[in-house]
C-alpha cells in the first residue's frame, strides 16, 4: 500500500469515528510528506473536518486547493448542512455552477436536503429542475430526495406527482412517501401506500414501520396500530431495541387512549430514549394521572437522557391546561439546571403555564429575565392580560413590543383584539382592527372579525355585529355565528338568536354546541316548546354536548367534579357547607338565585336544588371543606372550569366572597374572573 493511501485511510477513520485530533495530527502529516496539494487527500481532509464539526478548517482547505473536482464541492456543502448552514450548502451550489464543475447526484440530493430544512420549496423546485435537465431526475437517490424535499414542505400532490412517475421505486421510494404522507396527516393514504408496497415484493424496514404507526397515530387507528405491532411480534422483528420503532408503539397507544399497552411497550424497550419517555409521561399528564407523570419524569431525570426543550414545553403546556401551579414550578426550577431550560420555546411555555394559572406576577417577573424575546413570548403576555381582563396593559405591552422592534403576526392582533374585547374597549380595538387591515404583511382571518363582532355585540350593538359578518370580504365560519349569538342571548333578542341560529344549525347541524345556545335563547326567553324541540332533535341525532367540569387542587392533588357529581368521599360535607354558605349569603347581602340558568321547566325548588350542584359550586365546596373556612391573611382559592361560568355562580361566588372575606378565582373557557369583598375583575363582563 503506497503513503498517499495509507494517508487516505487514516483521514477516512478520522471522519468515520469523529477524531479531531487524530485528523489534525494527520493533516499535519500529509503536509510534511508533500501532499497538501493532492487533490484525494484534500477532498478527504474536508470530508473530515466537516465531519468534526470544524467547517472553518474545511473551508480553509478548499480556498487553498489548485484544483477542485464534484467531490471537493459536494464534500464542502455536505460539512456546511452537518453544521446546520443549509444556507452555506445553497450558496456554495450557486458558485459551483459557475465553476465550470457539472454536479452529480450527491451534489443534487444534499441541496435538495437543504432546501427542505430551510423550507423553501422553491429552491427545491429549481434544483428539480437542473435535475430534469442534465439527466439526473431518474436517477434513484436524486428522485428520492426530490420526493423527501416536496413532502418536508409541504407539497405533497408534488411528491405524488413524482412517484407516480418513477419508472422504478426501491425501498427508500417508498418511505419517503409514506413518510410523506404521515408528515401530511394524511394517514389513509399512508396505510395504502404501506398495504401496496408488500402487495409488490418489498419488505418494510424501521423507517417504514414507524411513518405508519405515525400514520396510525394521527387517524386514532388502534385496531390498525395493533396489527403492525402483532406483525412486528410474529416477524421477529427486534422492536424492543430499535428505539424509533418503540417510540413510534408508545405514541400510538397513547394517542389512542390506551396507557395499560403503552406501558407494556414501554417497560420491554431495552435502550429507551427522550422520544418514548415523553410521549408517556404525557400520556399519563393528559389522562389526568399526574403522579404517575410526575413519577416517570422523576426517572427521565435520574436517567442518562438529556431532557430536551421539546419535554420540558409539553409537559408545561399540560400543566398550564389544568392549572397546575405547584407542578409547574417544579418543572421551572428544573428548566434552570439544565441546558434545554434556555430555549425560549421552554421559557414561552412557563409564561403561559403561570398566566393559565392566574399568576400574573409570576409572569411578568419571568417576562422580564427572558433575555431574548421573540414574537410569541409578547404575544403569550398581551394573550394573559386580555383573559385576566387587564385591556389596558395588554395594549401597553402591544405598543411596547413595536417600540422594541418585534413586528405582530396574526395571532398577536388576535390577542390585542381579544383583550380589548373582554375588557369592553372598543375605540381601542376599532383602532388596532383599522392597523390590522392596512398592515401588508398579514392578512385579516375570520377569527380577527370575531373579535370585532364580540365587541359589538357584548355592547349591544348587535346589528352592526351582524352587518360586518354579511359584509366582511371573508367568508363566515360557525364561530362567528356563534359569538353573534352569544351576544343574543345576552341581550335576549330572541328573534336574531332564531335567526342566527338556523343559519348555524345548516352550516353545521351535527354539531351539540349550536343546538344548546339556541336552546339557552329559548330557554331564558321561557319558549318551552321550542326549547323541548331542540332537545328532542338533540336526542333524535344522539349528540353529546361536552360536560361541564371544574377542577381543584389541594395538597398537589387535582380533584374534578362534574354537575351533580356524588361521588367524592367528601360529598356530604361539601353540600353541607355549600347549604350553610347560601344561607350565610342570603341573609348578609340578599343573594337570591337567578334560576333562570337552571335552564328546566321545572318547579323552583327543583331548579334551586340543580344549580347548587353546579361542578364549580362543588370544587368550592371541597376547598372550604378542606381548610377554606380558617381564618388567614390573603387565603385565595383557585378554581378552574371548562365552560363559561354560568351567572347564577358567578352571583353566589361573589357572595362568597364578600362574606368569607376570601379571594376566589376562577378560571374559565373564557377568561379569568377574580372575586374579592363582593365584586369580580370582569365586572360582571364575561
Amino acid at each position: 500500500m503506497s503513503e498517499r493511501q495509507r494517508f487516505a485511510n487514516l483521514l477516512r477513520n478520522c471522519s468515520k469515528n469523529l477524531l479531531l485530533e487524530q485528523g489534525l495530527q494527520g493533516h499535519g502529516a500529509v503536509v510534511k510528506k508533500g501532499f497538501g496539494l493532492d487533490l484525494m487527500l484534500n477532498n478527504d481532509l474536508i470530508d473530515m473536518y466537516g465531519k468534526c464539526g470544524r467547517i472553518d478548517l474545511a473551508c480553509a482547505v478548499f480556498d487553498r486547493m489548485l484544483e477542485r473536482n464534484v467531490v471537493s464541492w459536494t464534500s464542502l456543502m455536505c460539512g456546511y448542512l452537518q453544521n446546520g448552514n443549509a444556507n452555506g450548502s445553497l450558496s456554495l451550489f450557486c458558485k459551483m455552477g459557475s465553476s465550470g464543475i457539472k454536479p452529480n447526484e450527491f451534489t443534487f440530493s444534499t441541496n435538495l436536503k437543504a432546501s427542505w430544512i430551510l423550507g423553501i420549496p422553491e429552491n427545491g423546485m429549481q434544483i428539480h429542475g437542473v435535475c430534469a435537465k442534465t439527466g439526473f431526475e431518474w436517477v434513484p437517490a436524486v428522485a428520492n430526495s426530490i420526493i423527501d424535499m416536496y413532502s418536508r414542505c409541504g407539497r405533497i400532490s408534488e411528491a405524488a406527482q413524482m412517484f407516480d412517475s418513477m419508472p422504478d421505486r426501491n425501498l427508500i421510494t417508498w418511505n419517503a412517501m409514506i413518510a410523506g404522507y404521515a408528515l401530511e396527516r394524511n394517514g389513509d393514504r399512508a396505510l395504502l401506500l404501506f398495504q401496496k408496497m408488500q402487495e409488490q415484493g418489498e419488505i418494510p424496514d424501521e423507517f417504514t414501520y414507524t411513518s405508519t404507526l405515525k400514520a396510525c397515530s394521527s387517524l386514532g387507528a388502534m385496531q390498525e396500530g395493533a396489527q403492525i405491532h402483532a406483525s412486528l411480534i410474529t416477524r421477529g422483528f427486534p422492536f424492543s431495541v430499535q428505539t424509533t420503532i418503540a417510540g413510534a408503539l408508545v405514541d400510538l397507544y397513547v394517542k389512542c387512549r390506551d396507557l395499560i399497552k403503552a406501558r407494556r411497550v414501554f417497560d420491554q424497550i431495552e435502550e429507551k430514549n427522550v422520544i418514548s419517555w415523553s410521549a408517556l409521561i404525557l400520556g399519563y399528564a393528559q389522562e389526568g394521572d399526574l403522579l404517575e407523570a410526575m413519577d416517570l419524569f422523576r426517572h427521565l431525570r435520574e436517567s442518562k437522557h438529556q431532557v430536551d426543550g421539546f419535554v420540558l414545553s409539553s409537559l408545561m403546556s399540560v400543566f398550564a391546561d389544568f392549572a397546575l401551579v405547584e407542578q409547574g414550578k417544579q418543572i421551572h426550577a428544573y428548566t434552570i439546571k439544565v441546558p434545554s431550560g434556555l430555549d425560549i420555546s421552554v421559557a414561552n411555555s412557563m409564561l403561559d403555564m403561570y398566566l393559565k394559572c392566574g399568576l400574573t406576577d409570576e409572569a411578568e417577573l419571568l417576562f422580564s429575565e427572558i433575555p431574548v424575546r421573540n414574537v410569541v413570548s409578547w404575544t403569550v403576555m398581551i394573550t394573559g392580560y386580555g383573559k385576566h381582563g387587564l385591556g389596558k396593559k395588554a395594549i401597553h405591552l402591544f405598543n411596547k413590543m413595536q417600540s422594541d422592534d418585534i413586528e405582530p403576526d396574526g395571532v398577536t392582533y388576535l390577542a390585542v383584539l381579544s383583550a380589548c374585547s373582554h375588557s369592553g374597549l372598543i375605540e381601542e380595538s376599532q383602532e388596532y382592527f383599522s392597523r390590522l387591515c392596512s398592515d401588508p404583511r398579514v392578512k385579516p382571518r375570520v377569527e380577527h372579525y370575531a373579535c370585532m363582532v364580540d365587541l359589538l355585540g357584548r355592547a349591544g350593538q348587535l346589528k352592526e355585529a351582524k352587518n360586518l359578518i354579511e359584509s366582511m370580504p371573508l367568508k363566515p365560519n360557525v364561530g362567528i355565528w356563534q359569538t353573534l349569538i352569544s351576544a343574543c342571548k345576552v341581550h335576549g333578542d330572541l328573534e336574531m338568536g332564531r335567526e342566527v341560529g338556523e343559519i348555524l344549525l345548516r352550516l353545521d347541524g351535527d354539531n351539540p354546541v349550536n343546538y344548546v345556545m339556541m336552546s339557552n335563547i329559548f330557554a331564558e326567553a321561557g319558549y318551552w316548546n321550542d326549547c323541548e324541540r331542540i332537545r328532542e332533535t338533540v336526542k333524535m341525532k344522539r349528540l353529546k354536548k361536552e360536560a361541564g367540569r371544574s377542577w381543584v387542587e389541594i395538597d398537589k392533588e387535582v380533584h374534578f367534579f362534574y354537575n351533580g357529581e356524588d361521588t367524592h368521599p367528601l360529598t356530604e360535607k361539601i353540600h353541607e357547607v355549600l347549604k350553610e354558605m347560601e344561607k350565610r349569603i342570603k341573609e348578609e347581602v340578599g343573594f337570591v338565585h337567578r334560576v333562570k340558568f337552571a335552564l328546566h321547566d321545572v318547579e323552583e325548588e327543583s331548579k334551586e336544588e340543580s344549580l347548587r350542584v353546579h361542578s364549580e359550586k362543588l370544587a368550592i365546596g371541597l376547598a372550604l371543606v378542606c381548610g377554606g373556612l380558617e381564618n388567614g391573611e390573603k387565603r385565595v382559592i383557585r378554581i378552574f372550569k371548562n365552560l363559561r361560568v354560568c351567572g347564577d355562580c358567578h352571583a353566589f361566588i361573589k357572595g362568597l366572597s364578600k362574606v368569607l372575606k376570601v379571594v376566589l378565582v376562577v378560571r374559565d373557557a373564557n377568561r379569568f374572573h377574580k372575586f374579592e369583598d363582593g365584586l369580580c375583575s370582569c365586572g360582571d363582563y364575561w
